[in-house]
């Protein structure tokens, strides 16, 4: 009697068993986690450096790849509006680069909106109120319109590293946010949907990680976008970067450009002991740095057209030797919209950096998304999100397409050329921005991200092309002077309409029409 008491309670045990495992296995697989999932989600570096696991406690909102400027804002907004907040960089040191170094007012307003405006101090930031525009000899200053704004809106210029760093540190900060050191291999995708990624922490483990929505933001040499976007990079030049150590500009808090041949120099404030210089090479090769050869053109060609205040300042730094280089890339945005993924920074949009649009571009970009997530609580619907998020692609337009275009077209209208309708165009622009008034505070409001409007871009641009026909016909016309001024229009448009088609005619001049910007929060029901 005692062993057939024995032998059923051991049976009662094992159904027992078997029916709560039963119970576990259906629960999760109406939370859409199976257990070979789980077991990969949670895996982690122990205290050995081996891969171990955790619970499920610290499972992610959403992963974001890369803690540059865009990734690391992200990271704080989404962080400080509760989501938990996994990102995954591939080198946390601080880092040092000779773009991302100048945001304009209107990107200082985004920083404002989010929160992140103290990552400017402590920095030597130094403030910036304008332009000064350099032309044969010639200067006219250009001055942001901020009468109707806080004393602290303008300009900032900085070194890119340090302004990163502080970023990384606020986000970091929030309990919900998770900053971590690795190099993410891969998207992992199922059924079309994107779940995680694959990465490498530093210590070589390779890891998984998982969550409703990845956001893909590691910068302009991005690895992963060619499965969410169809990327047509172009690189119509190079930057040369250069430091030059106690030097006084002669507009102070100004950035300056000097109109040279074959294209513009850029000067501009880092600190309060530095400033930059960037000289344009433009084709597909710079000099080489190694043999000397850079130095040599950078003496020779470049150091006479800079203004006399700067000379001895540049010469000392060329001379220095610390000469950088680094290509400059525009890529117009071309989503490929996919479940449970989205493109953002860079690695989703760029334009040529001589107006330095980009930072402001990334932070307007995380005020939309911000606006379009809040709503929402639960991510984990992928289709239903990437349908909801298509209205990103349209919001974004005003501001990505004004400083995407002014960008493109104002590169192309400063470098010299050969061809004497080229030639016209470009001291047309000098004397248009010179003139003052209007003239000069509406590009500049244009440029500075102040007034994101497409249709005041084309506006101006083909006021700029008639003013120049213009100074052509009068005060006596001649049919040389005719056929120059035709050509001036027909450049003007070759400029600015291939720019416009990449962008998007519709969602450029009529954002109301696409059906994507009226699209409402889904509605997700509440998760076991």
């Amino acid at each position: 009697m005692a062993d057939s008491s024995v032998l059923g309670w051991i049976l009662c045990s094992a159904f027992t068993l078997v029916a709560l495992c039963g119970v576990v296995s259906k629960i999760r697989k109406r939370k859409g986690i199976s257990v070979t999932r789980t077991e990969s989600l949670n895996s982690v570096l122990t205290s050995h450096g081996e891969c171990g696991s955790t619970d499920g406690s610290h499972h992610a909102d959403v992963i974001i790849v890369g803690a540059g400027v865009a990734g690391s804002a992200l990271a704080y907004t989404l962080g400080k509006d509760g989501r938990r907040v996994h990102v995954i960089e591939r080198d946390l040191s601080e880092p040092d680069r000779i773009v991302g170094e100048l945001l304009q007012p209107g990107g200082y307003l985004k920083l404002l909106e989010l929160g992140l405006e103290d990552c400017v101090e402590e920095i030597d930031a130094q403030q910036v109120f304008g332009y000064a525009l350099f032309k044969d000899g010639k200067h006219t200053r250009l001055s942001y319109p901020l009468e109707k704004f806080h004393s602290d809106v303008s300009g900032r210029s900085f070194h890119n590293g340090r302004f990163i760093q502080r970023m990384r540190e606020k986000s970091a900060s929030l309990h919900n946010v998770h900053l971590e050191q690795g190099t993410v291999t891969s998207l992992l995708e199922e059924k079309g949907m994107i779940r995680g990624v694959q990465y490498k922490t530093k210590d070589g483990c390779e890891l998984t990680a998982f969550a409703p929505l990845t956001i893909v933001c590691d910068g302009c040499f991005s690895n992963l976008r060619r499965s969410l976007c169809n990327p047509k990079v172009d690189v119509p030049s190079y930057f040369v970067g250069l430091v030059l150590e106690n030097c006084h500009l002669p507009y102070s808090n100004h950035g300056h450009v000097i109109l040279a041949d074959p294209s513009p120099i850029l000067f501009y404030p880092i600190s309060s002991t530095e400033v930059r210089c960037l000289v344009d090479v433009p084709g597909p090769r710079v000099p080489s740095i190694a043999n000397g050869e850079m130095a040599n053109y950078l003496k020779t060609i470049v150091a006479p057209q800079v203004p006399p205040e700067i000379y001895d300042s540049f010469v000392a730094a060329v001379d220095k030797g610390n000469i950088r280089t680094m290509p400059n890339r525009s890529m117009p945005a071309a989503p490929l919209p996919t479940p449970g993924a989205l493109l953002m920074g860079d690695a989703f949009n760029m334009r040529h950096p001589l107006t330095g649009g980009g930072m402001t571009v990334a932070l307007s970009d995380i005020v939309v998304l911000r606006n379009l997530l809040r709503p929402i609580s639960d991510l984990h619907d992928a289709p239903i999100l990437c349908k909801y998020l298509e209205s990103f692609y349209t919001l974004r337009k005003p501001v990505a397409s004004t400083i995407n275009t002014l960008a493109g077209a104002l590169y192309k209208v400063f470098c010299a050329s050969p061809d004497q309708a080229r030639k016209e165009m470009r001291q047309a622009c000098f004397d248009y921005l010179s003139l003052g008034g209007v003239f000069s505070t509406g590009p500049i409001s244009l440029l500075s991200g102040l007034n994101p409007r497409p249709m005041s871009l084309v506006l101006h641009f083909f006021a700029v092309a008639i003013y120049g026909v213009g100074r052509l016909l009068l005060p006596f016309p001649s049919p040389k002077r005719i056929w120059i001024g035709a050509r001036l229009i027909s450049g003007a448009s070759g400029i600015i309409f291939p720019i416009i088609k990449a962008e998007g005619v519709r969602q450029m001049f009529f954002p109301a029409t696409v059906p994507a910007y009226y699209r409402a929060p889904p509605l997700v029901e509440e998760r076991i």
